[in-house]
This record gives C-alpha cells, sequence and structure tokens, in this order.
C-alpha cells in the first residue's frame, strides 16, 4: 500500500525525529537519497553538468547539499540561486566547499547554466508551497532542453496536499521525495507533473505521522481482497448481481454491465430492462427478467443506471432495496441526493468529471482541477461511497483515506468502458467487498485490462471486459489452492 500524508502530518513527523536526533540529520539523509538517484539517473557522474534551482528554505538545503555530493564525485554543479538572501547557508557552504559555481537567477548566464544541463534538480519550492511558479522561477523552468529533471519533495507548483495546479509548474521526470507519499504526487494534475516518484527513506515512522490522507492499493493488496471461490461455493457464494441498464436507444450499455460482472466473477447476473434479446444473444447464462426489479428473483446487489434513459421507477425499486446499490451514468442524473442519503444499506455512486459537476452544481473544470475536493464533497453529501472515474480515479467515503488508483491509462477513455467498469464493482459488491474496496478493486482491475487489452494500440470496451479474467489470473491466482 502506498500511503500519503498531508503536509501537516509530516511536518509534525519531521519534529519528532529531529526531537530524537542530531540536527542537521533529516536534510543529510534527505540529500544522500536524493543525490544517489541523481547520480543513478546520470549513470556516469564524473563530468556531468548538473544545474540546481534553488530557492529559500530546506527544499534548497536538500538540493545543495545533494549538489556538493555529487561535485565531490566529480559532476559540474552549478546552483542558480532564486532568492541569494534566503538560501540555506549550510547547504550553500558546502556546495561551494565541494568545488560548486553559485550564480544569481537575475544574471544573463543563468538561463544558459540551465540550457546546458544535462540534469536539473528542481528545489525552489517545497511542500509547503501554494501557487504557481513566480516568474523568474517560470522562465529558468522553460530553459531546460534536452536535461532528466529531478523534482526534491514535490514538482514546485503543486499542492502537495491535492496535488492542484494553479499557474506555471515544473514538469519532472522523476520526483524524489523524503519520509512519506504526498497526496498531489498520487492525484492529477499533480500525478503528471511529477513523473516517477521514488520514496528516500528518512526515519520517519507510521506511528509519528498520524493519519493517512490517501492511499494507493498495490498488487499484493488487490490480491488479498479478491474474492477466491473454494470447495463449498456455489453461485449465491460468489455473489448474484442484478442489472438494472440499457434502454431501447443504448441496448449496448446493457450489454457491457452484464459483460463487466460475469468476466468480474459473478456467481449469476440477473438483468432487468428492454435490452434482454441484446444481453441473451450475447450472454446465454444471464438470468433476464421483464420487470420489475423486485420480482427478478434473489440478489446480493444491484447495479443500475448504464443506458437506463429516463426510467426512474426502476431506478426508485433498486434504491428500495435492502441490498449494496452501485449508481453510474443515468442513474445519476435521476438518483435524489435524499434518496440516497436516505438508503441503510451501502451506496456506490460511480460518476466521471462532468456527471460529478452536476451532481456539485460546478464546472467541469472546477472538478477537473480539484479532483480529491469534488470525490470528498459528493461523498459527504450523498452520504455515499464516490468513485470518482478519471486520469486518476478515486474512491472516497466517510472514513478513511481516499484511494487512489494507480493502473488507469488513457485508452480507457472510450464510450462503454464505465458501463463495463460498472458491473465489475457490481460483482465485487455481491461477492461481499464493501463499497470502498468494492470501487476500489474494480478500478485497479478496470486499469489493468485496458492495459492488457490495448498495449498501446486502440481497444473497445468489450475488448476490456474480455481482457479482466487474463487480469483477474495474473493478480488473484485463483489456481493456488
Amino acid at each position: 500500500m502506498r500511503t500519503a500524508y498531508s503536509v501537516e502530518s509530516v511536518r509534525a513527523g519531521e519534529r519528532v525525529v529531529m526531537d530524537r536526533g542530531p540536527e542537521g540529520v533529516l536534510m543529510q539523509r534527505a540529500a544522500a537519497g536524493l543525490a544517489a538517484e541523481c547520480a543513478r539517473l546520470l549513470g556516469r557522474v564524473y563530468g556531468a553538468r548538473v544545474t540546481l534551482l534553488v530557492g529559500s528554505g530546506d527544499n534548497g538545503g536538500d538540493a545543495l547539499y545533494a549538489g556538493a555530493r555529487l561535485a565531490r564525485r566529480g559532476a559540474g554543479v552549478s546552483a542558480v540561486l532564486l532568492a541569494p538572501e534566503r538560501a540555506h547557508a549550510g547547504g550553500l557552504a558546502a556546495l561551494r566547499a565541494a568545488g560548486g559555481l553559485v550564480v544569481g537567477a537575475d544574471e544573463a548566464r543563468a538561463e544558459g547554466v540551465v540550457a546546458r544541463a544535462g540534469l536539473v534538480v528542481d528545489g525552489i519550492v517545497g511542500i509547503g508551497g501554494r501557487g504557481g511558479l513566480r516568474e523568474d522561477a517560470a522562465r529558468l523552468v522553460a530553459a531546460v532542453r534536452d536535461a532528466v529533471v529531478v523534482a526534491v519533495d514535490l514538482p514546485s507548483g503543486v499542492d502537495a496536499d491535492t496535488g492542484e495546479v494553479h499557474g506555471d509548474a515544473v514538469r519532472a521526470d522523476v520526483t524524489v521525495t523524503f519520509g512519506a507519499y504526498k497526496p498531489g504526487l498520487l492525484i492529477d494534475p499533480g500525478r503528471e507533473y511529477a513523473g516517477v516518484v521514488r520514496l528516500v527513506d528518512i526515519g520517519l515512522a507510521p506511528a509519528d505521522l498520524g493519519r493517512a490522507e490517501a492511499e494507493a492499493l498495490q498488487f499484493a493488496d488487490v490480491e488479498r481482497l479478491l474474492p477466491v471461490p473454494g470447495g463449498e461455493s456455489d453461485k449465491y457464494r460468489r455473489g448474484v448481481v442484478g442489472i438494472v441498464a440499457g434502454s431501447e436507444r443504448y441496448p449496448g450499455a446493457a450489454v457491457l454491465a452484464v459483460a463487466g460482472a460475469l468476466r468480474g466473477g459473478a456467481g449469476a447476473v440477473r438483468y432487468v430492462g428492454p435490452a434482454a434479446d441484446a444481453v441473451i444473444a450475447r450472454f446465454p447464462e444471464t438470468l433476464v427478467s421483464a420487470g420489475p426489479p423486485s420480482k427478478a428473483g434473489r440478489v446480493q446487489a444491484w447495479v443500475v443506471g448504464p443506458g437506463l434513459g429516463e426510467d426512474a421507477e426502476r431506478l426508485g425499486e433498486v434504491l428500495a432495496a435492502d441490498v449494496p446499490v452501485l449508481i453510474d451514468a443515468d442513474g445519476l442524473r435521476l438518483a435524489g441526493e435524499r434518496d440516497v442519503r436516505e438508503r441503510r444499506a451501502p451506496t456506490l455512486l460511480t460518476p466521471h468529471a462532468g456527471e460529478a459537476a452536476a451532481l456539485l452544481g460546478v464546472a467541469r473544470e472546477e472538478v477537473e482541477a480539484g479532483r480529491l475536493s469534488a470525490a470528498r464533497e459528493l461523498a459527504r453529501r450523498y452520504g455515499a461511497t464516490v468513485l470518482l472515474k478519471g486520469s486518476t480515479t478515486l474512491v472516497a467515503s466517510g472514513e478513511g483515506p481516499v484511494r487512489v488508483n494507480p493502473t488507469g491509462t488513457p485508452w480507457l477513455a472510450t464510450a462503454g468502458s464505465g458501463d463495463v467498469l460498472s458491473g465489475l464493482a457490481g460483482s465485487l459488491l455481491a461477492a461481499g467487498l464493501d463499497a470502498r474496496d468494492a470501487g476500489s478493486v474494480g478500478a485497479y482491475l478496470h486499469g489493468l485490462a485496458g492495459r492488457h487489452a490495448s498495449e498501446g494500440a486502440p481497444v473497445g470496451a468489450h475488448d476490456v471486459a474480455n481482457a479482466i479474467p487474463a487480469v483477474w489470473r495474473e493478480v488473484g491466482r485463483p489456481d493456488r489452492g
């Protein structure tokens, strides 16, 4: 599990370590880890050209001390100081003692120093920074040519707590972060600016950090959560999911949702709606019913909404059921906030940014720029678990850290992909996973299936559904006995 903590929590943890260790120990540990990663990226340190973009405070100090280590190994290191009077004194002295060159940001040659570098270290602003880069810093960053860019702790201009970017920001190839992940490194748009993230241990223990703000499941976490049938399993033990989806205009939505549920391991799928012929033609194992949902037979979770059109009556019946319900697409538009809040059984909402914006009464751009706050606010208003689809899919509920899905791919941005995810997550709800786990495991498998199906080429939603069993085998190893 990758666990991310707020700036406040990280600062508190750092104070604990500083109180029990020698002065400057955190900065030296951070600088050592940063220098080691820079050396790895350079391959050959001796003779390499390294430029440090140095702001005020400890972030600049980390860069200066790391630069001193590289200079002692034979690199040509130049530090461009954006605030010379507030540069970290100890780090500056160490760099000069190691033979490093110091250049002021106002000197005409500063941009040339940046342009000639093979590696640029972004030590402009630390995790406490707010807003975009100032004009002088943005000009220097724009001067980078073919260099590898390494960010110190966080790309400057990215909000550490949210991943929001307001104005110019550094686009790093690699971010070397210290002690703990920060939410802004896992959540877009910040994640896109961070590049590959390397975590350096500087001695912060989880007990020193307190409550996490975000977390990303890893392979082993998903394997542990996957429902695997045993010798005593039957279709009900595996989970029966009901699908209320599709219409005369959108029968394909029903087919894709059913595909996701069947490929997701459901013991059985009951379909209710006008697309029964299309569903049976593709998946004859489906149990179809003309409706209403309350007469369809026993289910352990419902999926409602994909391609539903204006059928509020079927939606109302599903919401009245005393089993977990996943609401997607048209169901999100038709479901009232009060109707969802008053449900006793768990509810999982799965909007994309446009649908989330409509539910919140804001512009889509506002949701995309502030994904973390949007997911949390939706979960609060509806008293539900929210899976906010997008470049980084987030799963937020009233309790625990927000889950961040690490497996997404742009190839999933195709019509019907969300319908497949709804069926897949619905099957996990029916198998007994809670809404938070069903949403995050479903998103993880869906992302892997998108990667597996596409392999860098265009695919359709049906290809994604067909790839789910392959990634399930890879992650879940159902043959492990």
